[in-house]
């Protein structure tokens, strides 16, 4: 796995050798291409200006702020050399925090630290002090020229760094038309926890998978198959949002099948056990 860059983690006087790597892969995203439908061809994207519509090249852009409507100022390389935070790849840790106290909306985006020569024991010292605190290290680090808040926290054998938001990223769910407490009908609660207390399990991330994708995947090999003629028409798999006055009725037969299918599965581990 390569590193995105070296460098350290540090808090109080202690500064320990670290690289920073990717958590996540986007590989697996299938990408396509904007084409003319006569013929096939690829589509280019050209800037032009709103003014004339002629196209615009490199040199002549600039990068311009709208401060009203229509009105903009431009920065310059200098101006933004002003505000440019030096790269220190540094994990500075400001302070240590209850992670129960954060918000999970203000965790955004994963890396993995990994111990550098001479830093294996800090490294596991800090590992094993977040977990057995049950806390984790409110940091600030400087990515791609841009400064971000991130959280230090134990993940099994490894350190995360988990990018966060700013307090003022976050939309307030305050803006938002919610329902009161009051529109819920106790008989309602009542089914509505029996069916998650039915439909509860252990967390098992492998169980699952990026439907959209394997089934985008098959209809392009489905295509490339049939030289790229139009394929039949795919039979509806939508589910319609539940009727109010049906609400019970729904909640019912959702608790029945529930019910059924933790049955069979305890039934299918009784037959293993046989088995064995």
């Amino acid at each position: 796995m390569r590193t995105i860059w070296k460098g350290s983690i540090s808090f109080g006087l202690v500064n320990i050798p670290v690289g920073l790597y990717s958590a996540t892969r986007s590989a697996n995203q299938v990408k396509f291409r904007m084409l003319r439908g006569s013929d096939q061809s690829p589509i280019r994207y050209k800037r032009v200006a709103e003014a004339d519509g002629k196209e615009v090249p490199w040199e002549e852009i600039v990068k311009g702020y709208e401060y009203e409507k229509d009105q903009y100022v431009v920065l310059s390389d200098k101006d933004f050399e002003r505000v440019k935070i030096a790269s220190t790849q540094t994990v500075d840790i400001k302070e240590f925090v209850k992670l129960s106290e954060i918000d999970p909306m203000f965790f955004d985006e994963p890396y993995y630290l990994a111990p550098e020569k001479g830093g294996d024991k800090a490294y596991a010292l800090l590992r094993e002090a977040l977990k057995k605190s049950n806390q984790v290290g409110v940091a600030k680090v400087v990515i791609k020229t841009r400064e971000h808040l991130a959280a230090v926290k134990p993940l099994g054998k490894a350190l995360v760094l988990e990018l966060m938001h700013f307090a003022d990223e976050l939309v307030d769910p305050n803006e938002l038309r919610l329902p009161s407490d009051g529109k819920v009908g106790q008989k309602e609660m009542n089914m509505a926890e029996s069916l998650i207390e039915g439909m509860s399990g252990k967390w098992h991330p492998e169980n699952y998978k990026d439907e959209y994708r394997e089934a985008l995947v098959q209809v392009i090999e489905e295509k490339i198959a049939a030289g790229g003629k139009e394929l039949p028409a795919a039979k509806g798999k939508g589910r319609k949002p539940t009727n109010v006055v049906d609400l019970v009725a729904v909640l019912q037969e959702s608790l029945k099948q529930a019910q059924g299918k933790k049955k069979a599965a305890a039934a299918g581990k009784r037959k293993r056990k046989k088995a064995a």
